[in-house]
């Protein structure tokens, strides 16, 4: 139970942060529209996340915690407070150099990122602009990551979950000011730049307060070149590419997808709601699960450590799946009902609809990569996954060039939910071969009653739907209507899929109000 409360603790945390993030994006669709301008923004504002996810969080939640771990239950509080100092300091110094060289060349940066921009001077002077505006917010997001890698050591999630909700606070209210005074869309998009930067100085703020008061907050020196960090810098740098799969997978999807107006935009918006369940159920497992594993496995308790592996496989499809399904189905009256007003119109929405159903199909395999990627990273194995992760890049790469050119941004999609399988097809096959995973049948038949009661809820979805689809139009009904339309929708499924599971006996109803009561 006190894995599962830690998994709903950080996953609470992160469905606040995604339900400002909402409304944080359905009031820049409003005034960016799916145009140039928001073009340039999307690009910009993912250069500092891609970096940061690969650099500070990849690095962190893989390479940083096992150790911090270990130093922790064999040498002591005063040993894995030396380290923890020690390698932050040398992360900052790693972080500055990257921002310092980020801001000179960030032309040659850009152009290299979104090729497509290139012919379109305008465009891509204004991504270049926004790109410097942004881009500080990786040292902001890296310190802040390092400061939650500490946190999450000592099983404190919760801050460290919580504080991206500072971002979306910081940016709704920036939109909140747009929306009132109205300015020209390209200045909108600086003013939006900047509220970023505000957003990460905010971030850093809370969960270095948080630190302080477990009297862990590390004190910065020169770094020393002892074993420690050694041998962290020895698991960071195959962590790098690992834990940083999905982003290189999306820099590749944005790269090949400049060339076509709008489809950055369109899968920007896609990969917005597909992230909501990703982030609450996968990201939550992956920062709750390793340290769990660190120490079960740092202390011999294998057994231990492969009944929490299966707690955590089963909880992850227990809400993946129909969240999936539910994006697959009813995914034009979820994009329209979200962001079709203002500059983003009918079309917009449709196409950001066609993307959103094809990253539902790759959806539980974001979210497994989350499951089974810790059982090689507690072992302080980042080599293996890093191979596995090289590869799935190099087929995201490979299907979106061959499928780019007759189906356009949707091609994308496609190629990122493929990428997604073949990793966790890597990872769960090795895991076997080496017997490091030990999946009882049990566990194998409630995954398949998942799948089965999943699809009847689809079913019941798309014939409901059907009948509601006059209630979507823009033009006849106004946004509360189609907003409780759409909460019809979302109540009647979950009502399918959460009594499907009671009947059955997988799921018992009195076991959610004890969850919800914990």
């Amino acid at each position: 139970m006190k894995l599962i409360r830690n998994f709903a603790s950080v996953g609470s945390a992160t469905l606040l942060s995604r339900i400002l993030g909402f409304a944080r994006d359905i009031m820049m669709a409003g005034i960016l529209g799916a145009g140039p301008v928001a073009d340039a923004f999307v690009a910009a504002f993912r250069l500092p996340n891609m970096f940061r996810r690969i650099l500070a969080e990849g690095v962190f939640n893989t390479a940083f915690i096992p150790l911090f771990a270990k130093a922790l239950e064999q040498e002591g509080e005063s040993a894995a407070k030396r380290f923890s100092a020690n390698i932050v300091s040398s992360l900052i110094l790693v972080l500055l150099a990257l921002t310092v060289l980020a801001e000179i060349f960030m032309p040659q940066l850009i152009l290299v990122l979104t090729t497509g921009f290139a012919d379109d001077p305008e465009k891509f002077e204004l991504t270049v602009l926004l790109s410097r505006i942004c881009f500080p917010y990786l040292a902001c997001m890296s310190l802040m990551a390092a400061y939650g890698g500490i946190l999450n050591g000592l099983r404190k999630f919760f801050i460290a979950a919580l504080a991206p909700v500072l971002l979306n606070v910081v940016l709704v209210v920036v939109l909140a000011g747009l929306v009132l005074v109205s300015v020209e869309t390209k200045f909108a998009g600086m003013i939006i730049a900047v509220g970023v930067l505000v957003g990460g100085v905010a971030q850093i703020a809370l969960v270095a307060w948080a630190l302080k008061q477990t009297g862990y907050f590390p004190k910065l020196q020169m770094p020393k070149l002892d074993k420690g960090l050694k041998k962290f810098w020895a698991l960071a740098i195959p962590a790098i590419l690992t834990g940083g799969v999905t982003q290189i997978n999306i820099l590749v999807g944005t790269n090949i997808a400049s060339a076509q107006d709008s489809a950055i935009a369109y899968l920007y918006y896609a990969d917005r709601l597909y992230q909501l369940p990703l982030g609450m159920i996968g990201i939550a497992i992956g920062v709750v699960l390793l340290p769990e594993l660190s120490r079960l496995l740092k202390s011999g308790q294998a057994e231990a450590a492969a009944n929490v592996q299966e707690k955590s496989l089963f909880f992850g499809m227990l809400l993946t799946l129909p969240a999936a399904t539910a994006l697959f189905v009813i995914a034009e009256p979820i994009i329209s009902t979200l962001f079709q007003r203002g500059a983003f119109d009918g079309v917009a929405a449709n196409q950001s609809a066609k993307a959103l159903q094809i990253f539902a199909l790759g959806l539980p395999s974001f979210v497994l990569v989350k499951v089974f990627q810790p059982s090689y990273f507690a072992r302080e194995d980042t080599r293996t996954p890093a191979i596995f992760a090289a590869v799935s890049v190099v087929l995201n790469i490979a299907f979106s060039l061959l499928l780019f050119p007759t189906l356009g941004h949707v091609g994308i999609a496609w190629a990122t939910s493929i990428s997604g399988w073949a990793n966790v097809f890597m990872l769960v096959t090795t895991l076997w071969f080496w017997r490091q995973l030990n999946l009882p049948l049990r566990a194998l038949g409630q995954i398949a009653v998942l799948i089965v009661v999943s699809a009847i809820m689809g079913f019941g979805l798309y014939y409901l739907a059907q009948y509601l689809a006059p209630q979507f139009v823009v033009e006849a009904f106004a946004l509360w209507w189609r907003i409780g339309a759409l909460g019809l929708l979302i109540i009647a499924g979950a009502l399918i899929y959460f009594v499907g599971l009671h009947l059955i006996g997988v799921a018992k109803l009195n076991e959610w109000r004890q969850l919800l009561r914990a």
